[in-house]
This record gives structure tokens, sequence and C-alpha cells, in this order.
């Protein structure tokens, strides 16, 4: 039989990241053939992320990041068993590597490093699952921002868009993208306007306000319901909402108000906020 070192064996640590008991036991059973051990512990780690696979993770981490020239930013959630785990540095820093990735790619980042995976829950102890990545791309004028709150249990990316450059390039711009990701933080709208609800929701939510005035002259009705629903649109559907810092003030009025200041269109583009474990 082949002498298993300890040199052998940190050799097949550094290159598998399994634990060093893990690689010596590989090592003995393939008779010292690095090869044939890197094969073993990745069967083997194949059926220990199989079978972690049934276990709950609900903890992790939300991360975004963005390019160097700010024309691409992604955000990824990774989801862990414990907060233990989610707040250890190798943990961290392997979300942040797949933070890195999603930046690279519009795929699922799951499928496209599966391998990586089945590694970090051998190595980790624990299921670890990519739940969702979001890659967004600057093609016109504007600027792509995101926010993490609450130690990376919420994340937010927003696009938000004007016609000329110099203006996104300003101080003020990025101060109302700063204000709008802290929003979409506190306020968790479903959608960007009303036109995004799908129409059996809006259909749903008719019934169910003109059921509540049952009885009353048609007239009536049309009015409550109308005013029932403009209420429901402001509390899903961000451009509707009361700004968080402002209420009085809807977020389309805030944009309004930000174009006539700096002569240009602001609008928002896109966003999505996710939150942990949703």
């Amino acid at each position: 039989m082949a002498e298993i070192t300890a040199a052998l064996v940190k050799e097949l640590r550094n290159a598998t990241n399994v634990s060093m008991m893990e690689c010596k036991r590989s090592l003995v059973e393939a008779d010292g053939d690095i090869d044939k051990a890197t094969k073993i512990l990745r069967e083997r780690g194949i059926a220990i992320a199989t079978k972690k696979a049934t276990r709950t993770a609900n903890q992790g981490l939300i991360s975004a990041v963005s390019s160097d020239d700010g024309k691409t930013i992604a955000m990824v959630e990774v989801n862990c068993e414990t907060d233990f785990v989610a707040k250890n540095d190798n943990f961290i820093n392997f979300v942040n590597s797949m933070t890195a990735k999603a930046c690279e790619s519009d795929g699922v980042l799951a499928d496209e490093v599966k391998d990586v995976i089945t590694a970090k829950v051998v190595e980790i102890g624990e299921n670890i699952i990519i739940r969702r990545n979001i890659r967004y791309t600057l093609d016109a004028p504007g600027k792509l921002l995101s926010y993490i709150h609450l130690g990376g249990k919420v994340g937010v990316v927003l696009d938000l868009a004007c016609e000329k450059q110099e203006t996104a390039d300003g101080d003020a711009f990025t101060e109302l993208a700063k204000d709008l990701t802290l929003h979409i933080a506190a306020c968790n709208p479903d959608f960007l306007n009303s036109d995004e609800v799908p129409a059996d929701k809006i259909a749903s939510e008719r019934e169910i306000y003109a059921n509540q005035v049952k009885g009353k002259p048609e007239q009536i009705i049309e009015k409550i319901v109308e005013g029932k629903l403009n209420k429901f649109f402001a509390e899903i559907c961000l451009n509707n909402q009361g700004f968080v810092k402002e209420p009085k003030q809807s977020i389309t009025e805030l944009l309004e108000e930000k174009s006539k200041e700096v002569g240009d269109t602001i609008s928002i583009r896109k966003f999505v906020r996710y939150q942990l474990g949703d």
C-alpha cells in the first residue's frame, strides 16, 4: 500500500476544499492515487449533498455586486441551514464568489455551479442552496444601484432611467437612486405600476370590494370600489406607494419633482427585491 503522507493529503485538500479527514480517507481507498481519490470524493460528495438536500435551508445571505464600470449589477440569495454558518467567513466568501459569477451570467446560477455547491456542502456540512439570482445590464442613460439591508436578509437592485447621461452622473440622481432602494427595502412593492398587476388579481379584488358594499346604489358601489382599488395599488405598486420619507408624496410625484429639478425625465425601468427565505 502507498504511503499517505501529510503533503499528499494537503495537496488533495487544496484541490478539493474537502476536510483533511475525508481527503486522507479517500487517498487510503485509492491507494495514494490523487485522481482516483478526487473521483471518490466527488462521488461521495454527491451522495452527501443528496442526503442533505432534504434538510430545510432558510438561513443564509443575500449579496449584490456591480462591475467596475457600473454597467452590470447582480444579486444572489444563498441559503444554508443555520445562522451560525451564515455568519461564518467560509460561507460569506462562498456567497461573494457566487455573486461575482452571477455578474458574468444571465443563466440559472444553481444549475451552472452544481459541482461547486456539492463540494461546499461536503466541506461545511450543511445543505446549501442557491435559491435565485438576477443580473441587470445598463444599456441606456441611467444608474444601477443595489442595497443590502439587515446584514444580508433583504436585498434590492434598482435600474433608474433618465434621458441625459450628465443627469445620471450627477449627485442628485445618485441620492434619488439611494432613497428609492431604501424605500423598496422598507415598503416591499410587488409591482412597478398598476399595469403590471394581473387582470385576474384586479378582478378578484373588485369582487371582494363590491361584496363589502352590496345593497348600495350601483353608482355608489362603483365609486367605493375604485377608491379601494386605488388604495390596493398604493400598497403593492411602487409608483403608487407613498414615499417612505414623505408618505403624502407618491413615488410618481417624487420622480416628477426630481425631473423638474434636474431638467430631465426620470423614471424607474425595473427593480427587484429579495427577502431571505421568501
